[in-house]
């Protein structure tokens, strides 16, 4: 049986599938559509991509817009992360406000993040090796990245940001008043 929980944003499920373990390891189903349907509601993922990352590294926080918008289903198989999910749905009690929640490989934690967020995580330990299933193909015109260090956003990032390695379209990120224009 797989566990659902609600977190303090409407529609972001942290997701938890019961393992059954022996002397030669564990057995879990990480996905099952009906389950996943009659909880969290209807959602067709048609794409599943996976990142590998060192340790100290941020990516994010990245979103994509419009018709291109994305929902993802993350999960960590090596390492682990803090996730973050910041609400950006117009109109939304929570708009800007976001959830973080630690995923890794020994606790098996997953995250639904709906359409109309934004999304990255930070790399805790010496590396993560991320997975994700979306619903929706990637469009690069649709994508924009908010500013992980945005001081309007205040995310507690794990270690000092100043240590983060991030690819340059992250270091390029836009801030919140910005990304509020465009979306």
């Amino acid at each position: 049986m797989t566990d659902f929980i609600k977190t303090s944003i409407s529609g972001v499920w942290i997701i938890e599938p019961q393992r059954f373990g022996d002397a030669r390891g564990y057995f879990c189903e990480t996905f099952r559509l009906c389950d996943f349907r009659n909880i969290v509601g209807p959602v067709e993922f048609v794409q599943e991509n996976e990142s590998f990352s060192s340790g100290k590294v941020i990516r994010g926080l990245h979103l994509q817009r419009g018709d291109a918008a994305q929902a993802k289903l993350v999960r960590v198989s090596r390492g682990r992360v803090l996730d973050v999910a910041v609400d950006l749905r117009k109109g939304s009690d929570t708009f800007g406000r976001y959830v973080t929640v630690e995923l890794s490989a020994d606790n098996g934690r997953q995250l639904f993040v709906p359409r109309g967020f934004a999304h990255g995580f930070a790399v805790l330990g010496d590396e993560a090796q991320f997975q994700y299933k979306v619903d929706n193909y990637y469009a690069p015109e649709a994508e924009l990245c908010l500013r992980f260090d945005d001081p309007a956003i205040g995310i507690e990032w794990p270690f000092d940001p100043s240590e983060a390695l991030l690819s340059p379209k992250d270091l390029q990120g836009l801030s919140f008043d910005e990304i509020c224009k465009k979306i």
